[in-house]
Order: C-alpha cells, then sequence, then structure tokens
C-alpha cells in the first residue's frame, strides 16, 4: 500500500499545478485548502451531459458548454480553483486549448448539487461566482421534483432570475430554453 502525501500547508496555484494526477476523486482548491470529494455518481452525471447536449444545440457558434473544467477564481496567494460542472465560454478561448478558466472568459457556471455540496452550492460558490463576476450561475438540484435555480448577475450580486422544475428560458448567455424534467433519467 502506497501512502500519499497530503499537504500541510495553504497551496500556492504553482503547488496545485504540481499534484499528481487522480480522477478517482474531485478536487478544489478554496483559499489554498485542498478540497476532496467523491467522483459524481450517474445521475449528477446524466444531468450534466444532458443539459452540455441541451445548450450546445442552441448556443451561437461563438459559444459552448463544457462539462468539468478547472476555474481559477483566485491565482493570487492563497488560490482558489474550482471545477464547476458546467461552464460556457467563447469557443474562440477554447480554441486555445487552455489548463484552465479564468473568471473573465466564464458566461455561464453550473453547479449540480451532491448531498455533501448544498451549501457550497448555494451559499460559498454563489458569492465566489459573482465576487468573480460571472454573469450567470445556475444551480441544478436533482432531488424531486428536479429544478434549476437560474441566477443573473446585477450590481456585483446575484439576483434570482428563475426557479423551475419543468422548463427554463433565460436569456443569459443567450436565449436558451432547457427541458428540466430531462436532467434525470
Amino acid at each position: 500500500m502506497s501512502t500519499v502525501m497530503w499537504p500541510d500547508h495553504l497551496l500556492s496555484l504553482a503547488e496545485w499545478d504540481a499534484l499528481p494526477e487522480d480522477n478517482t476523486r474531485r478536487y478544489e482548491l478554496s483559499e489554498g485548502v485542498l478540497q476532496v470529494s467523491p467522483r459524481p455518481v450517474s445521475n449528477h452525471q446524466w444531468a450534466i451531459t444532458e443539459l452540455a447536449r441541451q445548450l450546445n444545440t442552441q448556443l451561437p457558434t461563438d459559444l459552448m458548454a463544457f462539462p468539468e473544467m478547472e476555474l481559477v477564481l483566485s491565482d493570487s496567494f492563497p488560490a482558489t480553483v474550482r471545477v464547476p460542472d458546467l461552464m460556457v465560454v467563447p469557443r474562440s478561448v477554447a480554441k486555445t486549448n487552455p489548463p484552465r478558466y479564468t473568471a473573465d472568459n466564464v458566461l455561464l457556471a453550473v453547479e449540480v448539487v451532491s448531498p455533501g455540496s448544498r451549501k457550497l452550492d448555494r451559499i460559498l460558490k454563489l458569492k465566489e461566482y459573482s465576487q468573480a463576476g460571472i454573469p450567470a450561475y445556475w444551480i441544478v438540484d436533482l432531488d424531486d421534483p428536479v429544478s434549476i435555480s437560474a441566477f443573473q448577475l446585477a450590481d456585483g450580486d446575484y439576483e434570482l432570475n428563475a426557479e423551475v422544475s419543468d422548463v427554463l428560458s433565460v436569456t443569459t448567455p443567450a436565449p436558451l430554453t432547457v427541458n428540466v424534467r430531462d436532467l434525470v433519467p
């Protein structure tokens, strides 16, 4: 059995980059603190895949929806790196094949609530993403009834734009309609 050495200090972005790759868990960095959680289960992945499919068929050709890409919210020490379940970014930026995105390139961040992420997604990430200036933030809750809470940035804070369990229609980051019921099998 091998021993994993965990950081015993706050991490910089360079130290985050130097961590060994591990796809068995999900990693984020919150003000230098390494956060480890289990990989999402099937329904979570279904929701991400279906939402990406729905968005990518409607987004203008200059935008794309990507699942599980790194998002740097702060590159100064101590760093914060989140991994939203889905992000909408400009296709021109995606074509540069960045290892991660910065908040100024993200038009929409989406989090799918997991049993251990409810407060993180609804309170902390809501605040972090708004402070980073991301124009839109959606929270997908898979508890019955499945719902999406869509927030839009207004004067530096998110305002709830819609909370639906059937069909979501928004204009930011583009005119989009999402069949919420299709996000679960």
